[in-house]
């Protein structure tokens, strides 16, 4: 997941989507908004120090934005645009860094100070998006001898605003003002109520039976003589995957499943509410209408019609798997009759273990958190033709790794990984754009926050789901550093649709299933490499409960979509388990209140079909590779060149069109459904 929260105002105003050839233009302004920025405090002392910085930020843009709507004279590229394109990196660039500081701070004063910020920048941006006066200013820029790119550019930007409402009375723009800083304060308490929602379940120590013996040895009963187990991932994969108690699932389960209940209930409602008063006010008849008009799928039908494409090839994969794991269910408790919701992930290596001969706690040994880490830099470094090495600047926790991105000798980009789990911080994984780069200038810089076992192999060891996670979360960094530096602010990292942001992450989890990439960091306690055999069986076992898991992806899509077209129901979690189960096979059980941290129904709105959709485009993009090697380099630099070096200066299925050289289509995704019969 990229953090695209925050850019959700100003995505819409400078994404550009035509490849740019570059005249002087702006080029000479970025290295001051770049200076603008200033550095990121990473050992800000206390919340004061994070307040003072957004004040800074936000008073730079309110300088630069009222001077932008009293500009006079004949409205130009090298200067109107140019200024408007400074406005949204400052924008973003504050997004990104005061959301970082949400995410990571130590302490609940200044992670609140980070989230305090986001809001004003939230009202800034929904500020700038109804402003008549620029708007004027864009519109009157005679564009007839600009470059295709910024011609474009400056085309989506007023695209951008007048879906923002620009072209409404006074009273209309300021009803608009007045929803967006609602909604962004409703978004924000509610991403808080999650980090915060973190839950604790104490258990006897026998009742750990089954589970890795690192994981029991890293989970010592208290003075109580009871071992806590949290909801933080590391801990809630392995028990829902190994833990021989059902009750112990089923309980995990519960409270993971409560997380931010009720608490987020009514958040929920009023976000709904207000997201539908806003789209009404813009004349959509829902919201769902109006995020989506300038995604590749811009329309609630094109949407509705992909998600009944993509079940019509799932479902029959789902049922294949679905008889396999209740198969193995009767085996283990005679007389059962169907699957738990909260037996699926134990059932899952059982099945694996049963029909492929594939034994997930015999891979993990493997997959030590440190040397997933170097193999996963090595990959980049070698697929790409580039160095990573470490980058000396200051951590807000010591668990903070920090590296650089070199190509000829020349940095390129340069990142954060905050990787393991602590109380109070972001609960999932994501990367956030911090700074975009400049032309001849400073790189991008971003951060990637995971949840991740920590250590080598006596304490982090990681399933190799884990590892595909890192591989895909790193993959939306190395998008953000190949993409990081163009012409205009406003195209640089990963700024394409919105709807596409997915695609090259899922595209490059398929390297964690090459024998010759695991075989250069996948090593036992003792030294041994991952045998060819055994991932020869995880290979044979990949495309198990594919089918069920894109079921209940689609499921997911569903209720992210019908939140934003329908009324708001009356029970939430009523609504959420209903919808859900109109695409998966496993039914949601009652105690289930899962939209409560639901975290994408913020972020993503009504458009979690990205990932889905972003599925249907990696499987695609994938051929080239299948076709050519997964280590050629040849096509690794035409990936790089085509599709992630173009950052947002061209739309997106012209990139996949350029690199293919056809269409997008879902015929690889289907024939993956068929790989397991």
């Amino acid at each position: 997941m990229i953090l695209m929260s925050l850019r959700r105002l100003t995505m819409s105003l400078f994404a550009a989507t035509a490849m740019t050839s570059t005249p002087s233009l702006a080029a000479s302004d970025q290295p001051s908004v770049r200076a603008a920025m200033g550095p990121i405090l990473a050992t800000a002392p206390d919340a004061a120090a994070i307040q003072a910085k957004c004040k800074t930020i936000t008073d730079e843009i309110a300088r630069r934005q009222a001077a932008l709507e009293a500009e006079t004279g004949t409205a130009t590229i090298e200067r109107t645009l140019a200024e408007f394109d400074a406005i949204g990196a400052l924008l973003n660039a504050g997004s990104g860094e005061f959301e970082l500081y949400k995410q990571v701070m130590a302490d609940e004063e200044r992670r609140e100070a980070g989230s305090d910020c986001t809001v004003e920048l939230s009202k800034l941006s929904s500020k700038l998006s109804l402003s008549r006066p620029i708007y004027d200013r864009l519109k009157a820029i005679d564009a007839s001898k600009a470059d295709p790119a910024t011609a474009y550019y400056l085309e989506r930007s007023i695209g951008g605003f007048e879906r923002s409402g620009v072209a409404l009375d006074e009273a209309g723009r300021a009803r608009v003002q007045a929803l967006n800083e609602k909604i962004s304060e409703v978004g924000t308490q509610f991403d808080t109520n999650i980090a915060e929602g973190r839950k604790v379940i104490k258990v006897k120590p026998e009742e750990l039976a089954g589970l890795p013996q690192d994981f029991i040895d890293s989970h010592k009963p208290g003075e109580d003589g009871l071992v806590e187990i949290s909801t933080d991932y590391p801990d809630y994969v392995p028990v829902m995957s190994y833990a021989e108690s059902d009750a112990l699932r089923r309980r995990l389960s519960e409270v993971y499943n409560q997380r931010a209940y009720p608490e987020n209930d009514p958040l929920l409602k009023q976000l709904f509410a207000l997201r539908q008063e806003l789209a009404e006010v813009l004349g959509r008849p829902n919201y769902a209408a109006l995020v989506l008009e300038d995604k590749m799928l811009d329309s609630p039908d094109k949407v509705d019609a992909l998600l009944a494409d993509m079940a019509q090839a799932a479902r029959p994969a789902a049922r294949r798997d679905y008889a396999k794991s209740l198969a193995v269910l009767q085996e283990l408790q005679p007389g059962a009759t169907e699957v738990k919701y909260w037996q699926t992930g134990w059932l899952s290596p059982k099945v694996k273990q049963k029909y492929y001969d594939y034994d997930p706690q015999e891979a993990r040994q493997y997959f030590a958190y440190d040397n997933v880490r170097d193999g996963i830099l090595r990959l980049t470094a070698d697929l790409f033709g580039i160095e990573i090495r470490p980058w000396q600047t200051p951590v807000w926790n010591e668990d903070v790794e920090t590296y650089e991105m070199v190509d000829d000798g020349k940095v390129i980009g340069r990142f954060y990984f905050d990787s393991h789990p602590r109380p109070g911080k972001y609960s999932h994984a994501n990367m956030i754009p911090l700074r975009p780069g400049v032309v001849d200038g400073e790189p991008p810089v971003g951060a990637l926050v995971m949840n991740l076992p920590k250590g080598d192999h006596a304490t982090g060891l990681m399933e190799h789901s884990d590892v595909e996670t890192f591989l895909h979360e790193f993959g939306h960094m190395i998008h953000g550093m190949f993409g990081g530096t163009q012409h205009w602010f406003g195209q640089s990292g990963v700024a394409t649709e919105w709807d596409f942001v997915e695609a090259p992450s899922q595209m490059l989890e398929n390297w964690v299933y090459d024998y010759d990439t695991l075989a250069k960091f996948a090593v036992d306690k003792d030294g041994n490499t991952i045998p060819r055999e055994l991932v020869e069986k995880m290979n044979r076992a990949r495309y198990f409960n594919l089918g069920y898991g894109d079921m209940v992806q689609l499921g997911y899509t569903n209720v992210s979509l019908q939140f934003h077209k329908q009324p708001v129901p009356d029970n939430l979690g009523a609504a959420t388990r209903g919808w859900f189960g109109a695409y998966a096979v496993i039914p949601m059980p009652d105690y289930v209140q899962m939209q409560d941290a639901f975290g994408h129904l913020n972020g993503y709105s009504a458009i979690y079909y990205t990932y889905r959709w972003s599925k249907v485009i990696a499987d695609d993009l994938f051929t080239r590779f299948a076709g050519a090697g997964l280590s050629d380099a040849e096509t690794a630099k035409a990936y790089r060149t085509m599709v992630l070096g173009r950052g947002g200066t061209r739309p997106a299925a012209d990139l996949v069109r350029e690199f293919l050289g056809r269409d997008i289509s879902l015929d690889a995704y289907k024939a993956e459904l068929e790989k397991d019969q």
